[in-house]
């Protein structure tokens, strides 16, 4: 096993140079030809077949301390614990650099912290960010880390932190450490397993429209209106997915994707999980030998609120259905031996929305009369702003694996952009996870940008993201 792991980093030494001036000549071609609003590169990394791959999962607490912010800082902040917040990932060994795969238990990670929490797993595992995917499942009783919001907020005096940076200083430690322990307990994986299964009374469109064709009202992730709730569903995508992973017939890791916001009820300041990552841990209680992660697939128009009324009784109702879903799809699974492993990227940096001006904001976010929630919110419209005029792109990845293809796309994608992506690769199974890197918040599709609403209002980009983002998904799963 050890002249595997120093097989695959030796390689990856030869190729590291090579592969870091192709993305910085992509990306600076791109930038004098004027093209940052579109895709700036695909890379990708095909392998022969991988009949000597390995598997090494992690997981460590990111649970914020007593007193710090959750959903950035404009709700009740951490007063207690109902259960603990967990990153929990996997490393795959075998099919060139190592890739890392990881699910966090957070709102979001924006930007910077971003791009650092994606560089320490890489440094542990001994790849480079580019391979490493990290997806927050976006409980809302939890931090919303952006380190240049805060640096903005924290200018003010008088604001509270968006997020701790010593915490997460603490919890990019533990990632390194998670991953380099992890990496001693490697087992080879053989086959891969596709399933899916129907959801039952969880997720709901949160856009309702009016007879004019614009958003009437939001039915969010908790809803105590009855005529609200006796609306349709809408448009979701009613299957969870599961890709897992095998040694024989052993099943050593098994990731779960379902499109919904997974809050039941926040804003009381109690840490959890809530009803996605308490579906996950029972799951992992039933399985002790399996890690198992799961995935907040394109939920950015979706929630909970046609079935949930908001009530504390309803979470472990919500919990058993998402378990039920969860186990109907290990049902599901077909098992086969792996014979093609392959990793793509594909950077996007699209432009912020013209409604958007970063010294307005400034303004207001500097006017203490206004609310905490009118002042430290902007804070992260800026941070986009500042990005892009740095043209730090945002990196969409996938891993492939024989007929199976798993997404990782941006922040809080529409659910069109999932089904999207299935209908674009018809043959092969497809699961989405979004929610990585959360720069843009809100990520619309174009003809929901004049329809107005909630998500749209907290959109930093430009309608034309819908063009960007989707190609960027085309450009992943080609080939």
């Amino acid at each position: 096993m050890m002249g595997t792991l120093d097989g695959i980093r030796n390689h990856w030494l030869v190729l590291e140079v090579e592969m870091s001036n192709l993305t910085r000549r992509s990306f600076v071609g791109a930038a004098a030809a004027g093209l940052l609003g579109a895709p700036v590169g695909l890379r990708a990394l095909a392998a022969e077949p991988a009949p000597d791959l390995h598997i090494a999962p992690f997981r460590f607490d990111v649970s914020p301390p007593l007193g710090h912010p959750c959903c950035g800082g404009w709700i009740t902040p951490v007063v207690g614990y109902d259960d603990p917040q967990e990153a929990i990932g996997f490393v795959l060994l075998g099919a060139g650099a190592p890739i890392v795969i990881c699910a966090v238990d957070w709102t979001g990670i924006l930007n910077q912290a971003h791009v650092d929490f994606r560089t320490a797993l890489a440094e542990a595992a001994g790849t480079t960010p580019d391979r490493v995917a990290v997806q927050c499942v976006h409980q809302h009783n939890a931090p919303f880390a952006c380190l240049e919001a805060e640096r903005i907020t924290q200018e003010q005096g008088d604001l509270p932190h968006i997020v701790e940076v010593d915490f997460f200083r603490k919890c990019l430690d533990a990632g390194r450490h998670a991953v380099a322990e992890g990496l001693l307990r490697a087992r080879q994986v053989t086959h891969i397993g596709t399933g899916q299964a129907k959801v039952e009374q969880v997720a709901g469109n949160r856009r309702i429209l009016g007879p004019d064709g614009k958003v009437r009202v939001m039915r969010g992730s908790a809803c105590a209106d009855p005529v609200l709730r006796a609306e349709p569903e809408g448009l979701i995508d009613p299957f969870l997915k599961t890709v897992a992973f095998y040694d024989g017939d052993t099943k050593l890791a098994a990731c779960h994707y379902y499109a919904c916001h997974p809050m039941s009820y926040y804003g009381d300041g109690r840490v959890s999980a809530d009803f996605c990552g308490l579906a996950r841990r029972r799951a992992q209680e039933q399985e002790p030998d399996c890690t198992h992660l799961y995935f907040s697939g394109c939920g950015g128009n979706i929630g909970a609120g046609k079935y949930n009324d908001g009530s504390k009784e309803m979470r472990p109702i919500l919990v058993e259905r998402m378990f039920q879903g969860i186990t109907a799809a290990a049902s599901d699974l077909k098992r086969e031996p792996i014979t093609s492993v392959r990793w793509t990227t594909a950077e996007i940096l699209p432009a912020p929305d013209p409604r958007w001006n970063a010294e307005s904001i400034l303004k207001q976010i500097a006017d203490k009369s206004l609310p905490v929630a009118n002042r430290n919110r902007p804070s992260y419209t800026v941070a986009w702003i500042r990005r892009y005029e740095q043209g730090i792109p945002i990196v969409l990845s996938a891993l492939h694996i024989n007929n199976s293809s798993m997404l990782h796309l941006p922040a809080e994608s529409f659910i069109e952009y999932q089904l999207g992506a299935q209908q674009a690769a018809p043959e092969r199974f497809v699961a989405c996870a979004a929610y990585g890197d959360g720069g843009p918040w809100y990520i619309p599709t174009e003809e929901a940008y004049p329809q107005g609403g909630y998500e749209v209002s907290v959109a930093w980009c430009a309608p034309k993201v819908d063009d960007i983002l989707s190609q960027g998904v085309r450009e992943l799963l080609k080939g």
